[in-house]
């Protein structure tokens, strides 16, 4: 089966717990770089994360710092507690142009930096106006706030839509994957990234915590089943088998880790380096989905 490549590009550090980690700026300091030391240099934000700015103080600490990391940030969700909306607004999501410029200025801000790596629309908009995005895309690109775009939780279809109407090309489409919620197998998603050439960003692979609760039914099934796969493989624990098993998808997925100390990521950029043999992928999706093939 197809390896995926270094832990430096399979593996994204995401920062969307943050504001539970407790870290000051001096530790999360020291945590980009200890990132950075095992060869994770991508970094996940959101506007609504309210991630960006401590990010922000703690880079600050070591300027140089700005240049060996890629940042990839969202914006498209409005809510309350943003600074949006007012007390009596709902949470919506919004592309508009003019939402899509202020939050980067925002995030530019927050993050104290002149650009953004990567910026992806957080949630698909069902009033997206394709064109007003395309508008607002081309904007960020000629003023150098952004370097490349992509989406967040978007359908094939959604993509495509958004896709045909744009001058620049979508790097990557960012959604739900885990032996908790297989759909993206079957719905298309990896396939339209495997057709584009673009290699998806995968969250939640560990199924949010789940993975680490004994009582959970799909957990049983893979604890039980596969320990003798972890032997084969050389894998120390369950998670870094489930790394391997969604780095070993033939569209080469990056995996956003939720983890903010540095002893939990550093098993599973070495997971990036284990390769399944096709019977052991189907041995785990077997586990994963409660039946064999049909």
């Amino acid at each position: 089966m197809m390896q995926a490549e270094n832990g430096d590009k399979s593996i994204i550090a995401g920062f969307w717990r943050t504001s539970v980690w407790g870290l000051s700026d001096q530790a999360l300091n020291r945590f980009i770089c200890e990132l950075i030391d095992i060869g994770v240099t991508d970094f996940d934000h959101a506007y609504v994360y309210r991630s960006e700015e401590s990010f922000g103080e703690a880079l600050a600490l070591s300027p140089s710092l700005r240049s060996r990391v890629n940042i990839i940030t969202k914006c498209g969700i409005r809510g309350l507690g943003n600074g949006a909306l007012d007390a009596r607004s709902v949470s919506h999501y919004d592309s508009s142009k003019e939402t899509i410029l202020s939050s980067v200025d925002h995030s530019l801000k927050a993050l104290k930096t002149d650009y953004v790596d990567t910026l992806l629309l957080h949630r698909p908009d069902y009033l997206m106006d394709v064109e007003e995005v395309n508008h607002a895309f081309n904007t960020l690109k000629r003023q150098g706030k952004v370097r490349q775009f992509g989406v967040s939780n978007f359908s094939v279809s959604q993509f495509s839509l958004l896709q045909d109407a744009l001058d620049v090309t979508l790097c990557t489409n960012q959604f739900e994957f885990s032996p908790f919620h297989t759909e993206a197998l079957d719905s298309g998603l990896f396939d339209q990234c495997s057709q584009k050439r673009i290699r998806p960003m995968i969250w939640s692979c560990l199924g949010g915590g789940r993975l680490f609760e004994p009582n959970n039914e799909v957990t049983k099934r893979l604890s039980e089943g596969l320990t003798e796969v972890m032997e084969d493989v050389g894998v120390s624990s369950l998670a870094e088998l489930i790394y391997a098993w969604v780095l070993s998808i033939p569209s080469q997925p990056r995996i956003i880790t939720g983890s903010g100390k540095i002893d939990n990521i550093r098993p599973l950029v070495e997971a990036s380096k284990v390769s399944l043999s096709r019977e052991q992928w189907y041995q785990i999706w077997t586990e994963a989905v409660g039946h064999g093939v049909k």
